[in-house]
């Protein structure tokens, strides 16, 4: 399997949105809470933030092949 490297900007890009992935599972978690109490999904600006600003320092924005391309080689399990 080859293996991707990443330069700091475009691993920067990919662990912000694995944070805002795994943020977003968090948010659509029902099995978290109480089944009568749904919760409606939130994420943080903060987070969706952070993932829109590295993709565009790595250039990724609008080349949504190529950063799942560098994701899936880097992080093949998501």
């Amino acid at each position: 399997m080859p293996t991707a490297v990443l330069t700091d900007r475009e691993r920067t890009a990919v662990q912000a949105y694995l944070r805002l992935l795994h943020t977003v599972r968090a948010a659509f978690d029902t099995a978290a809470g109480p089944p009568d109490s749904p919760r409606p999904p939130v994420v943080p600006p903060a987070v969706l933030a952070e993932a829109e600003q590295a993709l565009a320092r790595a250039g990724l924005t609008g080349n949504e092949e190529a950063f799942f391309g560098l994701l899936r080689s880097w992080c093949p399990e998501t």
